[in-house]
């Protein structure tokens, strides 16, 4: 019968220490979560991921037909070793193996009361000894004390990695930045203006980009994003105008009240859903070749090869898009508007207004259908039989999505706010569809944060 027993690491609250027999027939999961078999005590152990490592029987037997335990790391935070060694996902435990969890983290001994006659080295068991049932859990936890230490006094000294992982570090030093240069252009509406609105995008593609769990390099997303923004500085917009808006049924700059909201929808679905998505999709779409022509490591960085690549690139490519139109035509327009009616202190507020809704509903807007096209770019990669299929089907939706959007918001409020939930539910419901497919889901931030808690 396979065990672990802790060793002492001398700190000034331990006072017993673990020892757990192996099950036979189910995993035993080391970490601080309660429903870990192997519970070690948070406030000791701030090391020790909640889920850390995982031991288990494995199958194939040796040639004497021992048993052969392997234990494998859970994506944890700072790591399990194996005698002074850095685990990479699985290894096969030896007799006296040293683990440990983290670094200067707890130690266990593995050991085994069937080889006991052939490793000397091992004391015997006490004749009195009489182990638990296999199924059953072991564990001596550590009792707390009301003693208190430096690092309980000073947690900055004891956090290290831990502050960027998982305390949001970059996120907060961004917006300290953003504060700091908001306040030094108070009194300059254009500049606070491309400020609040960069910030309120960055914050809103930050939430997209967490849900989606995957790391995609920063200057990919940014490089995309203005891409996007020099194609509609480009001529390349003008001929997409000629073709969808004048060849095609999709004039948009009538009144929608003569010609009714099914006549309007038509046009919007041309007009803007066919064109404004294929815009946005042709930096996804150039990512995707140039991935195809570049060796790895620099073709998994740039390229397109799963849905969640597709959703990443599409929604940085609807940031661009949304930061130019707004801070290029939306506000500029209501400004010169409002300031010619109400006077240029109120244009301004009007302004200022109608930027901070826009930028924000970019996630239920722009970012929802570019994002959710980005999903069927990435899918025709994976499924490449039937990817036209996929790209049409994608590409149908997402402006069905986008024309609705339009012609709601002018027609009808309580319609436009349901359209707005409709896209949002459904970029998360291919997000949430797109991890599952994820090939690299076990290296994906999500998946891993998910497997510590």
């Amino acid at each position: 019968m396979a065990f672990l027993r802790q060793l002492s690491t001398k700190r000034l609250y331990e006072k017993r220490l673990i020892k757990k027999y192996l099950s036979e027939t189910e995993e035993v999961t080391l970490g601080r979560d309660p429903t870990c078999q192997i519970v070690l005590e948070t406030k000791i152990y701030r090391m020790v991921s909640r889920r850390h490592a995982l031991i288990r029987l494995q199958a194939e037997q040796t040639a004497n037909n021992g048993l052969r335990w392997e234990i494998c790391d859970l994506n944890s935070v700072n790591g399990t070793y194996i005698n002074g060694q850095k685990l990479q996902e699985c290894q096969i435990l030896q007799v006296g193996d040293r683990i440990r969890l983290g670094y200067n983290g707890p130690e266990f001994i593995f050991d085994n009361l069937s080889n006991q006659k052939s490793t000397p080295s091992v004391s015997p068991p006490p004749v009195n000894l009489n182990p638990p049932p296999v199924n059953s859990v072991a564990n001596v936890e550590v009792e707390d004390t009301d003693s208190i230490t430096l690092t309980q006094l000073f947690p900055i000294a004891s956090t290290g990695k831990q502050l960027a992982k998982k305390a949001y570090l970059y996120p907060g030093i961004i917006t300290v930045i953003f504060v700091v240069l908001m306040f030094l252009t108070v009194g300059n509406a254009g500049a606070f203006n491309v400020l609040l609105a960069a910030y309120i995008a960055s914050a809103a593609y930050y939430f997209v980009y967490q849900l989606c769990g995957k790391q995609k390099p920063w200057w990919v997303l940014f490089g995309v994003a203005l891409t996007t923004v020099l194609i509609l500085l480009s001529p390349i917009l003008t001929v997409f105008i000629g073709v969808f808006r004048i060849i095609l049924p999709g004039d948009i700059s009538v009144n929608p009240q003569e010609l009714g909201f099914f006549n309007f929808l038509i046009r919007m679905f041309f007009g803007a859903g066919l064109m404004e998505e294929l815009l946005k999709a042709l930096p996804v779409f150039l990512a995707l070749l140039i991935g195809r022509n570049l060796h790895s490591p620099w073709r998994n960085k740039i390229g397109v090869w799963e849905p969640l690549d597709g959703i990443l690139l599409g929604t940085a490519s609807a940031l661009g898009f949304t930061l130019l139109e707004t801070l290029g035509q939306y506000v500029p327009s209501i400004v010169d508007s409002a300031s010619l009616q109400l006077g240029v202190d109120a244009g301004e507020l009007v302004g200022l207004q109608l930027l901070i809704p826009r930028i924000l509903g970019s996630v239920a807007g722009h970012m929802a259908y570019s994002g959710y096209f980005g999903y069927f770019i990435g899918l025709s990669v994976l499924r490449r039989r039937n990817s036209w299929l996929i790209l049409g089907v994608g590409y149908l939706t997402a402006s069905i999505l986008h024309a609705l959007w339009n012609a709601s918001g002018v027609l009808n409020i309580f319609l436009l706010a349901f359209v707005g939930v409709v896209s949002y539910a459904f970029l998360g419901a291919a997000i949430l569809k797109a991890r599952v497919l994820s090939p690299t889901r076990n290296e994906n931030f999500a998946t891993q944060a998910i497997v510590n808690k």
